[in-house]
């Protein structure tokens, strides 16, 4: 059914996103500073390809206690307003941006906003999530019965409730209580009235990062956002670790949870990270251009341009170009301020969705074999469009290369993926996906492919992977109980 208003009417969201993953959200921290809300506000614009749906930061100041905002869209749209940033004041604030995977989707209520704040008895907490409680179902109908009232059809929700029961003495006790009921994935960002706290779930599934400013500190999903506002980046924070900072600058580390091996989401270095974040030491443009190289090198081709589909091919084409020797071209322009219009939506109308978005330099693809790169393939639709607008350009050929393994199963772990069924590797082998498509070719990285790309230079451990690629193999390190509680049919054991 058709908006009721045209100004309701994105094509960004209607027709590109449902054909792309996207990650549930960024956290982001200060402690330590003037005015802490403000570096918080600069930092979530910095994470704001984690998450667009909406924004919230909650702060303390020792005169006026906490304070919080919430609002839907943009950071830029809200959180730049001076009226609004003078009402977030204090030496300690937490943020969130969201895209939601548990909840209501495309249908958020200001309640499932984050970050959540809880009063006890001891003082107010507020915390941000990102990642995905596997378990949620379950904690949520258990508090429920004992009395919980939820605000919120968030799963981050149940870790205020978990620490609203537990008897532990102090907050970060309480949290450490409360978190370790939870499974499944989290990086946790929270705050007391004087003090910032990290945690990473043991497999460290979803990232963190700590960095240094002036005399305090911040963490954050990624280090892009410590760029943004000029801090220093020290460390990541580790798999299962706790770091409780305080408002005069100290730090405590502890390891709350029974040690188990890393299992980061390899879906980060391929897609999720900003291209100038630091992943365990590694640029983020520089895997993603060893992707291209890899990509190249497993399935070579011969052609006159490799283009790439912008913006998330773009370094895993230039990875391709070099090691090819083919040229590099920007074939497909994308218009960066595409958003809303004020354009009646009829069907005609919403059939341009990505060509608003992304425009063919004809001049330059013309007669040419081209090679697509792009970072992967979900439902195909997009692909299909994209390879349209192509050979409407005149292309002798469209070769594509994904620089990703076939995405065949969901993820749990707080990206928003769509049903397994709707996966088009989850149905069709790569030589019906190419026939699909109605490309002149079709090739995936392999999953080897990708762990060397990433720095493992012997590739994937079969016996004990060191990255978390569900999406990918069908293997989770974390058993998905709501999931198959549900129904969810788990990969057979070979």
């Amino acid at each position: 059914m058709p908006p009721a208003h045209p100004f309701d009417f994105d094509y960004a969201q209607d027709d590109m996103s449902g054909d792309t993953l996207h990650e549930e959200c960024g956290v982001f921290g200060v402690v330590g500073v003037t005015d802490a809300a403000n570096f918080v506000a600069l930092g979530l614009h910095a994470l704001q390809h984690r998450g667009q749906e909406a924004g919230g930061i909650v702060c303390h100041h020792p005169d006026h206690g906490f304070n919080s905002a919430r609002r839907f869209g943009y950071v830029r749209d809200s959180f730049t307003k001076q009226s609004l940033m003078e009402t977030l004041p204090g030496p300690v604030a937490i943020g969130h941006v969201r895209y939601s995977t548990a909840g209501s989707k495309g249908q958020t209520a200001i309640r499932d906003v984050q970050p959540f704040f809880g009063e006890f008895s001891m003082g107010g907490a507020a915390i941000a999530h990102n990642g995905n409680i596997t378990n949620a179902d379950a904690l949520r109908k258990e508090l429920i019965e004992r009395g919980s009232i939820f605000q919120s059809s968030s799963d981050s929700e149940c870790i205020i409730h978990l620490m609203a029961r537990s008897l532990q003495r102090n907050i970060p006790e309480r949290m450490e209580d409360a978190l370790r009921r939870v499974e499944g994935a989290f990086s946790v960002v929270a705050m007391t009235r004087t003090k910032l706290i990290g945690v990473r779930d043991p497999l460290g599934v979803r990232p963190l990062v700590l960095g240094k400013i002036a005399d305090g500190y911040a963490l954050s999903s990624e280090t892009c956002a410590l760029d943004i506002i000029g801090a220093e980046f020290v460390r990541e924070i580790e798999p299962g670790e706790m770091v409780v900072i305080t408002d005069k600058g100290e730090i405590e580390s502890t390891r709350p949870f029974r040690p188990r091996p890393s299992r980061f989401c390899i879906f980060e270095h391929v897609y999720f990270s900003r291209p100038d974040s630091i992943i365990g030491g590694r640029s983020v443009y520089e895997t993603r251009r060893q992707i291209g190289v890899e990509l190249a090198r497993e399935a070579p081709m011969d052609a006159d341009l490799v283009c790439p589909v912008p913006d998330s091919g773009t370094p895993a084409a230039i990875g391709f170009a070099h090691e090819s020797g083919i040229p590099y071209g920007m074939g497909i322009v994308r218009n960066q301020y595409m958003g809303r219009t004020f354009i009646e939506p009829t069907e005609q109308i919403r059939n341009m969705g990505v060509r608003l978005k992304l425009n063919v330099n004809r001049a330059l693809i013309k007669g040419k074999r081209v090679i697509l790169v792009d970072d992967s393939v979900v439902r195909g639709t997009t692909s299909r469009k994209i390879k349209e607008m192509i050979l409407d350009a005149g292309a002798a050929e469209v070769h594509f290369r994904i620089a990703s393994p076939p995405t065949a199963w969901p993820c749990f772990y707080g990206v928003d993926t769509p049903q397994r069924e709707k996966l088009l590797a989850a149905t069709m082998s790569e030589d019906e996906m190419r026939e699909h498509l109605g490309v002149d070719s079709l090739k995936f990285i392999s999953l080897d492919g990708l762990y060397r790309a990433v720095g493992e230079a012997e590739g994937r451990k079969a016996s004990c992977p060191q990255y978390c690629d569900a999406c990918f193999s069908g293997e989770y390190p974390v058993e998905p109980a709501d999931m198959i509680q549900k129904g969810f049919q788990m990969k057979a054991a070979e």
